[in-house]
């Protein structure tokens, strides 16, 4: 095991808690607002899913980036 492979082990662990930390905040939040207000919750679950969307791409970015690093 070299030193590409820690660098690449990083990069997934460092760019995957990010955003599954992201997650689970997006998803408490949106589930307080619907708590609060149960009408809105059809805005505060597309909003929700949107927000969701974004985090997970940082993550498929940072596997991208390892792979690159892993093949190249």
């Amino acid at each position: 095991m070299g030193s590409n492979d820690t660098v690449v082990g990083l990069t997934i662990a460092i760019g995957g808690i990010g955003p599954a930390i992201a997650v689970g905040l997006i998803v408490a939040k949106a589930l307080e607002a619907i708590g609060r207000n149960p009408e809105a919750a059809s805005k505060v679950q597309t909003i929700m899913i949107l927000g969701v969307a974004f985090a997970e791409a940082i993550a498929i970015y940072s596997l991208v980036v390892a792979l690159i690093l892993k093949f190249v």
